[in-house]
């Protein structure tokens, strides 16, 4: 018979709430029952509950820990202020996590929690649902096979809505960065600028930031990644200055052609075989990219490929029993800080940066 995992589910109503639906994904996983909750709003706990049919409530997502002693403990809130405290508590425990993005505000608490999860024999996973996609395959098997030549370019951008800058690196940014690293690998260096107002951002400008980030700087964002395998990566993103459709996403350019990812479980991927990379000066059209390959239907159709979370789950429930790191596991969740973090230690160092920084505490700060 199959283990039934218990998992305690922590959410802060009006402070990142439940994040995309970590409180109730585990719903479609068997093995999985979600035996108590948290979340400091009593409003929220109470419609949280009812919701899940869930007895034990508490407001003290501590006192949860204590009582219900669960296998897995849900971090739902979106907002980052309380990831490292509530992923400690956890881990201290010796329970494994599983929570929302973005993973922590500083590098100081990523390595908290790399360390705390090594210590205590604990797999960690953050939920970049396209991490776990079988699209990620399927991309770098078309890279490894050459259909778009030699990798020469990554480019990404955020949403670029009113969060455009600073805030839409670290909300949205952090899922177009750790496509990054799935299909590439960790940058070996980072050059950044970011612009306020229209002038280069100064410490002047630094506010407190919204969902918990912490100090916060720039309406504007130019990153430049110089990628293991030789190729450059860039992110940009300015305030209010996105389309419709949006470019929210990431391009791959190759000395032969491209190829198009969008965020998601099973994403929307397109390849262009062409190497102007302008399908209008050429007779080039983009085709569709199923799971299976260029041009072929998606054989997959099953409900883990429509939901958020499901193929995470599944994943680290996978690692737990197998004793080996998840797929979006701390390691890389780390990675990706980093990634985001030097863009703005960059910037103020008016430099490249090799990664790893050597700083770890907030260049914001």
């Amino acid at each position: 018979m199959a283990k039934q995992w218990r998992i305690g589910v922590i959410g802060s109503t009006g402070r990142g709430n439940y994040g995309h639906g970590l409180d109730t994904a585990w719903q479609m996983i068997d093995e999985t029952t979600v035996v108590a909750i948290a979340d400091d709003n009593p409003v929220g706990l109470a419609s949280t509950a009812k919701k899940l049919n869930v007895d034990a409530a508490f407001t003290d997502y501590r006192q949860m820990i204590e009582t219900a002693k669960p296998d897995i403990i849900a971090i739902g809130p979106r907002w980052i202020d309380q990831h490292r405290d509530m992923a400690l508590a956890a881990i201290d425990h010796g329970i494994h996590v599983f929570m929302e993005k973005p993973f922590v505000r500083t590098l100081q608490e990523a390595d908290e929690l790399v360390a705390a999860c090594a210590k205590h024999k604990v797999k960690l996973a953050v939920g970049h649902p396209t991490r776990y996609s079988p699209m990620i395959t399927t991309i770098r098997k078309l890279i490894a096979d050459g259909a778009i030549g030699d990798v020469l370019e990554f480019r990404g951008r955020g949403k670029e809505d009113r969060r455009g800058g600073g805030e839409d690196l670290w909300v949205l940014g952090t899922h177009i960065l750790d496509m990054i690293h799935a299909i590439d690998g960790k940058p070996e260096w980072t050059f950044a600028r970011v612009f306020a107002n229209g002038h280069s951002a100064t410490r002047d400008d630094i506010v407190d930031g919204a969902e918990g980030i912490g100090r916060l700087v720039g309406d504007e964002v130019q990153a430049t990644y110089g990628l293991p395998g030789g190729a450059t990566a860039y992110f940009v993103s300015k305030r209010n200055a996105g389309g419709s459709p949006s470019r929210y996403g990431l391009q791959i350019f190759g000395s032969k052609g491209v190829l198009e990812i969008v965020e998601g479980t099973l994403p929307p991927v397109r390849y262009l075989g062409d190497p102007a990379w302008s399908p209008g000066r050429t007779s080039s059209e983009w085709q569709p990219v199923s799971s299976a390959g260029i041009g072929i239907p998606e054989p997959l159709s099953g409900p883990e490929y429509r939901a958020r979370h499901t193929l995470a789950i599944r994943d680290l429930l996978a690692a737990i029993e197998q004793d080996r790191e998840p797929i979006g596991n701390a390691f890389a969740a780390r990675d990706v800080t980093e990634m985001i973090v030097s863009v703005f230690a960059s910037h103020f160092a008016g430099q490249p940066l090799q990664l790893p920084l050597e700083q770890r505490a907030n260049p914001l700060a």
